[in-house]
């Protein structure tokens, strides 16, 4: 009889992962290998919130903090939700987590009773359907394909929702496409949410700085207030910050949902780090010029990804809002037989032929939801990009 738990049979390990380790895998053996598969800045933390950090450390504040977060933290937080997204919450509607993925977590375990079901555009992070399942719920997918520039549209929404659905959970910018919601989408989905009283929304607004060409960030509680009550905003300082590894998520929501949420984490994991918490808190007030800096390189890094792979035989490259991923169509190299006489019949046999004859890891459509298409980050330099597109043109080249 085996000790394991039979619901883990239900989930699979984070492909995103799994891709990045294999590549970490692949150049410790010496080969020559691009990572493209990590959802992370290549940009260094910047020093003043390290020094914030230091700071915290000579100043003793090592000891356990609330579970939801330090006072500051959370006040930092409010301030950030008022002056950032014109929403208003007191401290007591807010909770901070070990990173969004936790948050995240923590909300559907409060939340999910046998046969609830949770919306998920598809494609998506590839975390959503796996934690709705650990927490006893079932995922339902709605295509968001290329036709609808990866967004949900109105109509789809409102044929999906049904008496078993509990959450909507939308993200954008959108991890793994980069697409972002305007505020004229936002309102025509918060229209349909408005008739289905009993569907919450859970926004995973993690990607909000990382938005290019003037795109103006909106988030569905803000443009839609009637559904204020319903909904619970998620963000943390991962991405914008470049702070992935110091794990700090956070949300705004109901107190009823957000005191379920602090019950669930002080069972698990109790408060998240003390020193990454006063980091949070200088991310969030200190000065943050570096965040347009840095988007401009990311931008210039957006263009020439998507210029280089349009130029590759067979790919079709979209042009993303936001985030730092594109999200290609491979469908132009399906069928075909690589230099060694393998057919590519789906797209994680063209990103398999990637990694193994032209030295770049990408992740596969299929863990995502969406097929035939892969996913780059390009939260890497301009010189490793550049190589990596020139690979792949050569790869795409040689297939016949």
């Amino acid at each position: 009889m085996s000790i394991l738990a039979s619901s883990l049979s239900r989930i699979k390990p984070s492909p995103t992962i799994a891709v990045t380790a294999k590549a970490r895998e692949l150049k410790a053996a010496g080969k020559d290998v691009i990572g493209l598969g990590a959802g992370e800045p290549d940009f260094d933390t910047p020093d003043n919130i390290k020094e914030a950090a230091i700071n915290a450390i000579r100043n003793g504040q090592t000891k356990y903090t609330d579970v939801g977060g330090t006072p500051e933290l959370r006040q930092a937080i409010v301030g950030k939700f008022k002056r950032e997204n014109n929403l208003d919450y007191t401290p007591d509607q807010i909770i901070v987590g070990t990173g969004g993925k936790q948050v995240l977590y923590n909300a559907l375990m409060a939340t999910m009773n046998e046969g609830d079901e949770v919306l998920i555009p598809a494609p998506y992070w590839v975390s959503y359907p796996d934690m709705v399942l650990l927490a006893g719920g079932e995922p339902a997918f709605v295509e968001a394909g290329p036709n609808q520039g990866f967004k949900l549209s109105p109509e789809a929404l409102d044929k999906a929702i049904t008496p078993k659905t509990k959450w909507l959970i939308l993200n954008s910018p959108s991890n793994p496409t980069g697409a972002a919601y305007s505020r004229e989408e936002l309102a025509a989905l918060g229209e349909v949410l408005k008739k289905h009283e009993h569907v919450w929304i859970m926004t995973d607004d993690m990607y909000e700085h990382l938005v290019y060409g003037g795109f103006e960030y909106t988030t569905i509680a803000e443009v839609c207030p009637d559904l204020y009550d319903r909904t619970l905003t998620v963000n943390g300082v991962s991405k914008a910050y470049a702070m992935t590894g110091w794990r700090i998520g956070y949300a705004g929501g109901p107190v009823e949902l957000i005191k379920a949420m602090n019950k669930i984490q002080s069972q698990s994991t109790s408060n998240p780090s003390s020193v990454s918490q006063a980091a949070a808190v200088e991310a969030l007030t200190g000065p943050n010029d570096y965040i347009a800096e840095r988007n401009a390189v990311f931008q210039d890094r957006r263009d020439l990804v998507v210029r280089m792979l349009n130029e590759a035989v067979g790919l079709h490259c979209p042009t993303p809002e936001g985030a730092f991923y594109v999200y290609p169509s491979c469908a132009g190299c399906i069928g075909k037989t690589t230099p060694d006489g393998k057919k590519i019949t789906n797209d994680t046999d063209f990103v398999t032929y990637l990694l193994e004859s032209a030295g770049v890891a990408t992740v596969q459509g299929e863990a995502f939801g969406l097929t035939p298409h892969f996913r780059i980050s390009y939260a890497t330099s301009t010189e490793a990009l550049t190589e990596a597109c020139t690979r792949i043109q050569k790869a795409c080249a040689a297939l016949k």
